[in-house]
């Protein structure tokens, strides 16, 4: 049975028993997404760990350890 015939049949559920009817699916979608990262910085957070910019930094830097490069040094500003 797919998402939108099980939404369907709870819609006319709850028709029937006079209850208001769910949620279309999808709504809450990004709500649940959201509160995932946000899970997962606080764990990250509780455990010493930075909370953000943690999969992009260790992408960057297997990148460029199997590419045999050293990370580029930046420049300073005078002024």
């Amino acid at each position: 049975m797919s998402v939108t015939q099980q939404y369907l049949l709870d819609t006319y559920r709850a028709h029937q028993l006079g209850t208001p009817p769910p949620p279309p699916p999808g709504t809450h979608d990004l709500r649940v997404l959201r509160a995932g990262r946000d899970e997962r910085r606080f764990r990250a957070v509780i455990a010493g760990r930075p909370a953000r910019g943690r999969l992009r930094h260790a992408l960057r830097h297997a990148l460029r350890r199997a590419l045999g490069r050293v990370s580029p040094v930046r420049a300073r500003s005078t002024g």
